[in-house]
């Protein structure tokens, strides 16, 4: 079953975030995810939720998704964004 990983995510130093827009997605694609949607212009249609940045990634399944998320390459990818975003992450299962 697919697994869905769901980023809200506000970058607060955009040249500093660049390294992490390199990285994260080598590790995404080592893992078999891809991105359904990334950034965009989220629009609150209830209760006035308004994210900066909305990031969905598909995985084969929430054992990769958590593979991912450990991974040293993910690790690298993370260690990269610190100091130049604030992310929320969850994982949730398909249907």
């Amino acid at each position: 079953m697919p697994a869905y990983l769901v980023v809200e995510s506000e970058i607060t130093d955009a040249a500093k975030f660049e390294p992490y827009r390199a990285l994260a997605p080598v590790a995404v694609t080592k893992f078999g995810g891809r991105y359904l949607a990334r950034g965009g212009s989220p629009e609150a249609v209830e209760n006035g939720w308004a994210p900066q940045r909305i990031t969905i990634v598909e995985f084969p399944s929430r054992e990769v998704a958590k593979k991912f998320y450990d991974s040293p390459e993910y690790k690298k990818a993370r260690e990269a964004r610190a100091g130049a975003a604030h992310f929320k992450m969850t994982i949730i299962d398909g249907v």
